[in-house]
């Protein structure tokens, strides 16, 4: 059963081939036999996921067709779940238990899906390979001595082990596009305010959107159909029409125009990944969309514009991680200056830290005109670039990542080595646009991913390009074998 997508798992359901209990009971089979290699998980819920299987197998049998009804998922653990541990990756919330759901959690489960667990993650998100989780880092499914992306790396690697046919994951700079490329799954940000960030950990307020990842387009847009849409209590959620992601995954691509920007193309990308993503690019081709050459000039200006608004926003969210109202509290504190420093040192890893020291600097007195504020003018140059292109073609294609996952430890004592690795994936955020990966082949039996990206609410196009890319392709088809390093 492992092997099948989300789309082929639903009608088997409907068509009683086996049960929901069934389906769970194998994948925590599964869960338990290889997880011990991937560390994709961090928190299993067996019983409340035979439970809510249970749930859904009474609403199949009074003949209810909810596309997504049964089927087993994972949820990243930056979304708070009602009564089981929600981390975010930290010892800071290692202990936390919410009394809630997030939006998101919230919208799956009334479609009768079934959560198996919480996955790993970098420490709030902050992170492009899972080794800064407070649980250590997960492992790639392609290659175990490799990192699987990041941050969502733990939905990424349950996803392409079969662990999971589909999980949740978010993105700040990249953090669903990136793992997902490594792990050779697709995976889909949406627009900003498309899904709602109500019960999301918040990391970059003004960044963050949280979206599908799965092994193919179609099961995407079932995923997003269900967790799409405004959200009162979310005032950053858009009020835009959702429509049905699926209706339009047959169309064809006579006529599509597809960018690609020079500045995708240049010195920094890997020759073989480069390689593959022309190979991709060629089959668009020949199911009649146009490549177009154009630019985007100031995507050099994106790391820095990043990595000055996303601390800076961090530095202020994380504020209230103190060690009073939740979460972790240092042990028998002097006074409380003693618990609120002793508790913030010993609770946060050394990039969260690193991050709020670097966004509390930009937003200090003196220092904000200088560096936050100049940041948000870029940012807007930065989106000014996109709305220019997109007067010229449909969606912008190009690598999602500069080359193949690397070893585990690698980049670990080189965070500017460890940040470039967003290079073609935090513009995409900065402007607010859904973009996605699609797998486009191997380089020395590594995944490689295919990012496309759309204008504002136009992921009904991307999940199109990407199914019809699908279609003519068998790269999201193939199986890691799962080894432990040499």
């Amino acid at each position: 059963m492992h092997t099948q997508t989300v789309a082929e798992l639903a009608r088997q359901l409907r068509e009683k081939q086996f049960s929901s209990v069934e389906l769970t009971r194998s994948y925590l089979d599964r869960i338990q036999a290889l997880d011990g290699v991937l560390n994709s998980f961090v928190t299993i819920d067996e019983s409340g996921a035979l439970a809510a299987a249970a749930a859904a197998d009474a609403r199949l049998a009074k003949g209810d067709t909810a596309p997504l009804l049964g089927i087993p998922l994972a949820h990243k653990d930056i979304f708070c779940t009602r009564g089981l541990r929600s981390s975010c990756g930290s010892r800071m919330l290692d202990n936390f238990v919410p009394p809630y759901d997030a939006t998101v959690v919230a919208r799956l489960r009334t479609a009768g899906t079934v959560m198996l667990g919480k996955t790993n993650m970098d420490e709030f998100a902050m992170g492009s390979s899972n080794e800064t989780s407070f649980y250590g880092p997960s492992q790639n499914p392609w290659d175990t001595s490799r990192v699987p992306g990041g941050s969502s790396g733990g939905s990424a690697a349950a996803v392409a082990a079969m662990l999971a046919p589909m999980a949740t994951g978010t993105d700040t700079g990249g953090s669903i596009r990136q793992p997902a490329a490594f792990c050779g799954i697709t995976g889909l940000k949406p627009t900003y305010g498309r899904v709602s960030r109500l019960g999301m950990v918040a990391f970059a307020s003004s960044l963050d959107q949280a979206g599908p990842m799965a092994r193919n387009a179609e099961d995407c847009a079932l995923l997003l159909n269900a967790i799409a849409g405004v959200d009162p209590l979310d005032s950053t959620s858009a009020e835009e029409p959702v429509p049905d992601f699926t209706a339009t995954l047959e169309r064809p691509l006579a006529g599509l125009r597809i960018g690609l920007p020079r500045e995708y193309f240049g010195s920094g990308l890997d020759d073989a990944t480069g390689t593959r993503i022309h190979a991709a690019l060629a089959l668009l081709e020949q199911q009649g969309a146009t490549l177009v050459d154009v630019s985007l000039p100031h995507t050099g200006l994106s790391i820095p514009t990043y990595y000055i608004i996303a601390p800076a926003e961090a530095s202020t969210n994380l504020s209230r991680f103190d060690g009073v109202r939740y979460g972790y509290r240092c042990e028998n504190p002097a006074d409380l200056h003693d618990l609120y420093t002793r508790s913030r040192e010993e609770g946060f890893g050394d990039e969260v830290k690193r991050r709020i020291l670097v966004g509390t600097y930009a937003l200090s007195a003196g220092y904000y005109d200088a560096y936050y504020k100049k940041a948000q003018q870029v940012r807007r140059l930065i989106r000014q670039d996109f709305v220019d292109c997109f007067r010229e073609v449909d969606i912008i294609a190009g690598p999602t990542t500069p080359g193949p996952a690397f070893a585990l430890g690698a980049k670990t004592s080189d965070p500017l080595s460890m940040y470039l690795e967003d290079v073609y994936t935090l513009a995409v955020n900065l402007a607010g646009l859904p973009g996605m990966s699609v797998p486009a082949g191997f380089s020395n039996g590594l995944p490689v991913g295919l990012q496309l990206i759309g204008g504002h609410f136009d992921e009904a196009r991307l999940l199109n390009v990407a199914h019809q890319l699908q279609q003519a392709s068998d790269w999201h088809l193939q199986q890691p074998d799962i080894k432990r390093p040499k």
